[in-house]
């Protein structure tokens, strides 16, 4: 075991998970170690009850993403969104629209096919779906969220090839389940721009991911039900210790899941979006009071994808 271990580590990784938790040092461009994120920002309504609510709590929002996919907005609705998020100076990241379980597949809704269930299936769902990146950009979406590591690698080279913005962010969502420092780093290394990692990892786990790579990891503290449903909020200040740069994510437990989502569930999106930030300033209020040394950035800072001027017309 020894000698796996030395030769684990000649390739440039951990030989073992850090269990002595070392701090990290890495930091986002600006020089902050965390910033915080609200899931499930569902439409521009419940974007804009995010605003309110980040004011009303005074919690700084640096980045939301978004579950239903761009391909669930009209082109006003997307439009407002990413307006709205470049007013703010805000991060929005969009869902890549045709995955599994939008599909007529069944295996994603059985028992023992579940992980497939973000993934694009085919040749046709990889064209679909850069067909969706290609219209949130022409908005002027900078951020996007995605499940299926041929579609991140696609992405990769599109943007190489001039097809897509070079300053394209892809964000990888927690369901595309890699959960080692290994797996992350091929992750970053075909064009992951951040990685949330599984819900469950140990603080020895978590620095020995963020020893092998230099991309943000994004990191729920507290879980959707569905996902696991762990509040680690105590936890926050030793992760951000051992990982930075992190993105900390409020998710919501005792929640519905409302993908995908539309104006007959936008009451209840906004309403979720409301109490993710209250969350969000339980969070914060941990940091300040255990570790007010950690340092976070300002809304609108370098590395933040803000969306850019768009163009998308209104059919």
């Amino acid at each position: 075991m020894d000698q796996t271990r030395q030769k684990i580590a000649a390739l440039g990784f951990p030989s073992s998970d850090c269990n002595d938790l070392p701090s990290s040092t890495k930091v986002f461009p600006d020089g902050a170690q965390y910033r915080i994120e609200i899931p499930s920002v569902e439409g521009t309504k419940s974007l804009e009850a995010v605003l309110e609510a980040s004011q009303n709590y005074d919690v700084p929002i640096h980045r939301v993403s978004q579950g239903s996919g761009i391909m669930l907005l009209t082109d006003d609705e997307l439009n407002d969104m990413v307006s709205l998020s470049k007013r703010e100076s805000l991060e929005v990241s969009l869902f890549v629209g045709p995955r599994g379980t939008w599909d007529i597949t069944a295996m994603p809704w059985s028992s023992g096919g579940k992980i497939l269930g973000q993934r694009v299936e085919g040749i046709d769902q990889l064209v679909y779906a850069i067909e969706d990146i290609k219209r949130g950009c022409e908005a002027g979406l900078r951020s996007i969220l995605v499940a299926d590591e041929g579609l991140l690698w696609l992405v990769h080279e599109f943007k190489k090839l001039g097809e897509l913005p070079s300053d394209l962010i892809v964000k990888v969502s927690v369901q595309m389940g890699q959960s080692n420092p290994v797996s992350i780093r091929m992750i970053e290394n075909i064009g992951a721009g951040t990685f949330n990692v599984p819900t469950d990892l140990t603080l020895s786990r978590l620095a020995a991911i963020r020893q092998a790579v230099d991309i943000p990891l994004d990191i729920y503290v507290e879980v959707p039900d569905d996902m696991g449903g762990f509040i680690r909020h105590y936890d926050i200040p030793e992760i951000i210790r051992v990982a930075a740069p992190v993105y900390i994510k409020f998710g919501l437990r005792n929640a519905p899941n409302i993908y995908p989502s539309g104006t007959h569930l936008e009451e209840t999106s906004m309403t979720l979006s409301k109490e993710r930030v209250r969350r969000a300033r339980i969070g914060f209020e941990m940091i300040q009071r255990y570790a007010p040394y950690l340092k976070t950035s300002k809304r609108g800072a370098e590395g933040l994808a803000v969306p850019a001027e768009g163009s998308l017309a209104s059919s």
